[in-house]
């Protein structure tokens, strides 16, 4: 059977799943934590029973030179309370501090961060020039690797439809997780960007065997054959190998995800959604994406 088959049925699948994300990142758009947006996040441990409205109130009350403005309150898996809020001067956190203690008794901090918007903004542009480059990088790296591919295939090709499905993965997956975000306490920090960077790099790797697969093939076996017979045959040879990569991964990453400590949690699953669907991508969209420009050439 015939792997390209359903490539059609892929392609369109692919191209609605990406719109959808980038409607996402406008509507209603990701949920930026302070790594990004500048400000303090504080988290507390609460007396049993004690209600989130009560916080809510306690907070309404407190008073300092310039007010607190509005408090965003999550609840995590462990029952504390997260509060994101501006940038507060260490005076004010330790009024803040003995103000919830004298308000709702025995309340213990568990973590406290801050960090001011000049940070913020700097580790956002960071960030997109991270993934920027590291796509720039991959196309040139593929380009040389591939320059000498036979057939007067473009070594371009290569590394331009490795990028189109890094592009897919990252976006796919950032789509996700603005879902995500709406109903969890998540937000994008610069622990989910390393994520997305190594999921670049995992999919890319899974991208390449398949190319360089269909590279041998043209060179020893596949000269007289259609193009799309090489990179169907090529893709057959190779998708066992991708498919019990990617298992033994998800093995790993789900031991470490359920076991693994909270702080790193999200982190894991980005990585768990991104293999999966860098796998899907590497096997579904790469090889097609270059049958089809080479049919089009």
């Amino acid at each position: 059977m015939s792997l390209l088959k359903p490539a059609k049925f892929f392609l369109g699948l692919s191209s609605a799943l990406m719109l959808t994300s980038v409607v996402l990142l406008f509507i209603p758009g990701p949920k930026l934590s302070i790594d990004f947006t500048g400000g303090t996040m504080m988290e507390i441990s609460l007396p049993e029973g004690t209600e989130r409205e009560a916080v809510e109130g306690v907070l309404s009350t407190f008073e300092s030179e310039t007010p607190l403005g509005n408090v965003a309150l999550s609840k995590t898996k462990d029952s504390s309370i997260l509060m994101r809020m501006r940038d507060i001067s260490n005076d004010e956190h330790i009024a803040l501090q003995q103000h919830l203690r004298s308000e709702l008794g025995q309340v213990r901090e568990l973590q406290f961060t801050t960090i001011g918007p000049t940070v913020g903004s700097s580790l956002k542009q960071r960030s997109f020039w991270a993934l920027t480059i590291a796509a720039i990088a991959i196309v040139l790296y593929i380009a040389f690797a591939f320059r000498k591919v036979p057939r007067k295939l473009s070594p371009w090709r290569f590394g331009i439809i490795a990028v189109i499905t890094l592009v897919h993965d990252v976006l796919i997956t950032v789509g996700i997780f603005i879902l995500i975000s709406q109903v969890t306490s998540f937000e994008f920090d610069t622990l989910f960007i390393t994520a997305l960077l190594t999921i670049i790099g995992y999919s890319v790797n899974d991208t390449i065997v398949i190319f360089d697969r269909i590279r041998d093939n043209l060179s020893e076996q596949g000269r007289k054959e259609d193009f799309a017979q090489v990179a169907d045959r090529s893709l057959s040879q190779s998708i066992m190998r991708s498919i019990n990569t990617s298992v033994s991964t998800l093995i790993m990453l789900s031991c470490l995800f359920i076991l693994g400590s909270e702080s790193v949690r999200w982190f894991v699953l980005a990585l768990i959604v991104g293999a999966i669907i860098g796998t899907y991508s590497s096997l579904f969209l790469a090889t097609p994406l270059l049958v089809y420009w080479k049919k089009k050439a």
